[in-house]
This record gives C-alpha cells, sequence and structure tokens, in this order.
C-alpha cells in the first residue's frame, strides 16, 4: 500500500452500520467442510515417517511414499521404502497410504513406462492388492507432447484395472503460461481428470536448478496455475501444491536454484548473519544470509554451503497461508505437500484452521468473524497467535497504533524510542513512533506511552478524528448520550463519530466512553471505514 499524502475522507456511512459496540453474538457460522490433505514422503529414515505424520495433528488424509520407481526397461521397481508395518499403522490412524510412481525426471525412462504399460499395470495392480495400498500417484514427469495420448490411455487402463474403491490420482505440471509443448505438453488435464480422482497441481518450481533467481511458488504463478486447470477439471479434483522447500543462490556464482528445506531455512537464519524481507506482490519471503568462514558448516539437502553471501526464496507462514486461502477462493478440493519432514516446526499449528477456511479457532460464530477475516487478508490486524484472535480480549495502545500505521500505509519512522516504556527492541516500537509523528496517537505523560493499556471507546473516538478530515458530515451529531458531557475532552470526537455511524451507542442510550475497545470490535471498526481509506 502507498503513502497517503493526506488522510482520506470519511463520509456517512449508513443506517447499517449502527451496530451497538457491545459484546454480541451473531448466528453461528456453518462450518465449512473439510478440505483434503495429502503428502508426499520421499527418503529420509523410513523409520521415523509414522512420527512425521503425528506431527502434523491428524490434518493428514493421505501420504504418497515413494514405493513405485520404473526401471531401466520400464518395468515397475519396488523401493526399498516399502514397509507394511507402517502401512498397518496408516490404516489404523485413518490415513490412506497412496505410493506415487516415479520416473525421476529421465524421459527414456518414463517413456518406456508409457510404451510398456500392459505389464506395468499389471504388476501395479497386484502390488497395491499385495500390500494393501490404497491406490497410486502417477508422477512421471518430462516426458512431452508426443507422449500425451500414451499417458492418459496409462491412467484409463489404470482405472480400468484397479478396483473402484482404489483412487488414481495423477501429478501434474503447473501450467501457468499455456504451454502446448515439452513437459507441460505431456498432460491432458480434461482427459486425465476423467479417469482419476484428482489431480495434483505442482504449483511450485517457479525457480528451479540453473535458472534465475525468483520465488519457488509466488501467488500470482500459483494462482494463475489454478485458473487454467479450472478450464479443464472440475474444482472437486483439483489438489493444490503446496511447497515445503526453497532455493538458494550464492553471490558470484553463475549456477544455483538449488533446493532446501524449510526446517533448515530456520535453522539458517537462526545461525548465521541473515536479513528477511517480505515480496508483497509475491507474497513469498527472501532471506540474505552470509555465512562466515569460521562460521559451523551448512548443509542443505547433503550439500555443503560454502562460506559467502547467499538469496534465498523460500515459504514461510505468511506465504503458505496465502496460498491455503486459494483453496477456499476456488473452492479446491485440498491441498498435497512435497514433502513432508521438510516444513517449518510450526506450520501444522495453523495448517488445517487455514486449510479449512477457518483461520482462527476462536473466531467460529463470533459476531465480528467477518470483519477479522477481512482486516487479516487486508495486513491491518494479525492474529495473537497463527490460530487465535482473540477477540474479545482488550485492544492495547501499542495495538492501536499498529493498526492505524498500518490502515493508513504510513512509512515506519525509524530512531530511538520517544518514550521511557516503549524499548527499541518493543514488537510495536516503529509503528508507535510513526502514530505519534502523524499526531494519530500521543503519550500518557512523563514520558511514557502505556503500550500495554487498553484503549477506551473515546480515545479511539479521538484518534479517527485525526484520521479523519473534514467532511460534509463533519458536524457534530444532534444526538447527545447522557454520559458525555458537552466539557469533555472528547466531546467534540465522539459527536463527529456519532454523525458519521463509525460510532453508535448502547441501546441503553449511553455511548460508555471509559470502556475498552475489543480487539473484535477494532475489526469492526476499520471494516467500516475500509472502502473510504482506502481510495
Amino acid at each position: 500500500m502507498k503513502q497517503k499524502k493526506t488522510f482520506k475522507k470519511i463520509v456517512a456511512l449508513g443506517s447499517a452500520c449502527t451496530i451497538a459496540f457491545s459484546l454480541m453474538v451473531g448466528m453461528p457460522v456453518e462450518a465449512k467442510s473439510n478440505k483434503m490433505n495429502m503428502a508426499y514422503l520421499y527418503g529420509g529414515n523410513i523409520n521415523t515417517y509414522t512420527s512425521l505424520v503425528e506431527k502434523t495433528k491428524n490434518t493428514l488424509q493421505e501420504v504418497s511414499p515413494s514405493y513405485f520407481d520404473i526401471t531401466e526397461e520400464g518395468n515397475l521397481k519396488l523401493t526399498g521404502a516399502v514397509d507394511s508395518s507402517f502401512i498397518k499403522e496408516m490404516h489404523k490412524k485413518g490415513v490412506k497410504v497412496v505410493p506415487f510412481l516415479s520416473n525421476h525426471w529421465d524421459r527414456e525412462v518414463g517413456r518406456l513406462a508409457l510404451e510398456n504399460q500392459e505389464k506395468l499395470i499389471e504388476d501395479l495392480v497386484e502390488a497395491i492388492q499385495k500390500y494393501d495400498l490404497d491406490g497410486i500417484n502417477v508422477d512421471i514427469e518430462n516426458v512431452t507432447e508426443e507422449d500425451r495420448d500414451d499417458y492418459t490411455s496409462l491412467v484409463k487402463n489404470l482405472r480400468r484395472k484397479l478396483p473402484a474403491h482404489k483412487s488414481i490420482s495423477v501429478a501434474v505440471a503447473a501450467n501457468p503460461n499455456r504451454l502446448k509443448k515439452g513437459w507441460h505438453g505431456s498432460y491432458d488435464y480434461a482427459a486425465l481428470a476423467q479417469y482419476s480422482d484428482y489431480l495434483m497441481v505442482m504449483s511450485y518450481d517457479e525457480s528451479y536448478t540453473g535458472g534465475p533467481v525468483n520465488p519457488v511458488a509466488s501467488i500470482g504463478f500459483v494462482e494463475k496455475s489454478i485458473q487454467y486447470a479450472l478450464e479443464y477439471v472440475p474444482k472437486e479434483k483439483i489438489v493444490l501444491g503446496i511447497p515445503f522447500y526453497g532455493r538458494y543462490w550464492k553471490d558470484g556464482e553463475s549456477f544455483g536454484g538449488y533446493g532446501i528445506s524449510l526446517n533448515t531455512v530456520d535453522n539458517l537464519l537462526s545461525k548465521y548473519n541473515s536479513q528477511v524481507t517480505f515480496d508483497q506482490k509475491a507474497q513469498s519471503p527472501m532471506a540474505r544470509v552470509t555465512i562466515g568462514p569460521n562460521d559451523p558448516k551448512a548443509y542443505a539437502f547433503g550439500k555443503e554451503m560454502s562460506p559467502g553471501t547467499y538469496t534465498v526464496w523460500y515459504e514461510n507462514e505468511a506465504s503458505i497461508k496465502a496460498k491455503l486461502r486459494l483453496v477456499q477462493k476456488y473452492g479446491l478440493k485440498g491441498t498435497g505437500s512435497w514433502s513432508l519432514g521438510n516444513e517449518s516446526g510450526t506450520t501444522w499449528d495453523y495448517y488445517g484452521l487455514w486449510l479449512n477456511g477457518k483461520y482462527f479457532s476462536d473466531i467460529q460464530g463470533h459476531w465480528a468473524q467477518e470483519d477479522i477475516l477481512s482486516v487479516e487478508n487486508k495486513g491491518w490486524m494479525t492474529g495473537m497467535s497463527s490460530t487465535v484472535f482473540s477477540p474479545n480480549t482488550s485492544l492495547t495502545r501499542a495495538q492501536a497504533a499498529s493498526t492505524l500505521v498500518r490502515v493508513m500505509g504510513l512509512q515506519p519512522v525509524e530512531g530511538a524510542s520517544s518514550f521511557q516504556d516503549v524499548s527499541d527492541r518493543h514488537w510495536a516500537k516503529k509503528d508507535i513512533e510513526t502514530a505519534k509523528q502523524y499526531g494519530l496517537i500521543q503519550g500518557v505523560g512523563n514520558g511514557k506511552f502505556a503500550p500495554d493499556e487498553p484503549v477506551t471507546r473515546e480515545q479511539m473516538a479521538a484518534m479517527l478524528d485525526k484520521v479523519i478530515v473534514e467532511t460534509e458530515s463533519s458536524k457534530e451529531s444532534e444526538k447527545k448520550f447522557p454520559d458525555v458531557i458537552d466539557s469533555s475532552w472528547s466531546y467534540s470526537s465522539i459527536m463527529k463519530m456519532t454523525k458519521n455511524n463509525v460510532f453508535s451507542g448502547y441501546p441503553d442510550g449511553n455511548f460508555r466512553p471509559k470502556e475498552a475497545i475489543t480487539r473484535g470490535q477494532m475489526a469492526s471498526l476499520m471494516n467500516r471505514i475500509a472502502k473510504y481509506v482506502e481510495k
């Protein structure tokens, strides 16, 4: 959001906004149906697979381990990862085990598999039955448009030979640029969807090994990939791929884009000199990491990262949440992640909620739920944690300053803190200084700001009176409140905000100026003025 040189005008908001600011509970919001969540299992210690699934906090319905490889002759090869005890344990937990069939990017091997599909299918069906597997995920990559019909034939014949209760899914290349040639051209989205339960859209690898420095999966890349898929596939058959990895490039080297797990990125950021920025357009984080010659050695997927400075594009909570929103926006079947065990440690704290459009665990059915979701989506207010918003908790002065600075799009002010009770390390220090400079909020006297003190209704009315410039409705309201006397310091601001229907009184006729505002009420206030401050 660009910085606004002048504060935007607020005009009358209409009588529809005259909801009393009390703790109101509306009709319960209908719970959204559970979205599917699957994850690939690849590499690592197979003895840890069960614990990796358990860390997902019951958010997985399906895992896809690397059980099916292809020989140089195009035949099925069972990998050493096949584990009957793991399969049984997953079934006890209600998790389906659907291994993926892969040529590991080997075009010749992939083509031989498609040419030899009758024998391949026979062996796959036998293996699925023998190990009590729940289906197959076909992940043959790097064949071309020349193999398109054979690819479709493989999936069609698998569907014909496999029992109906066994699932078939296909991992398909993301195609935001609508390419017809190369490996993108090998996927007939419409035909593959006809014979499979879903398509797993690999909406990542926007950047790649040997390629230029770019995000792994910018929000534009992902959304265009979804839009392309929707032209050929019912939304109920689209699973959105979520990358649990990033890529890195070393300064001074012409070749880069090597893969790195998200938990390794977290480790780099905690151990080495680093700076993180979040690209708002891409909705992706980027880090600059310097590994000194005397620093401990760093490794990513077994490859040493030698001393030097690196650019790392990766995923974090904010970028993953942005992608999960798209599942709700387009009504998709769910998500699939590559790959389990590479995610950040806190991923599963919020993943299930956000995947299912709930976002915060404590706002379901709350009267301000839609307002909260709206301002969170705009980046104006954030939760108290990744899963809790605390809508009924009082808004603090620090939170008020931070929210108003975000709403107005003001550039942060640098420099030392003006208040003795706001240290330079305080989370809202810059926002407090910025709000003070623009006259939105002042200290409480004696060099203090009282950042954790609650904001009252009259204080917020005064703050918004400073945000709102003269309007045709800037005159004081004709409505009077018994508990707001004419000589009160906040009288004029309260009357103006009431005139504009930004605030309203309570059913008993009072305004309750000294009553603290809750976080839910603040979300409602900000949403009321949103279309005006966004002009």
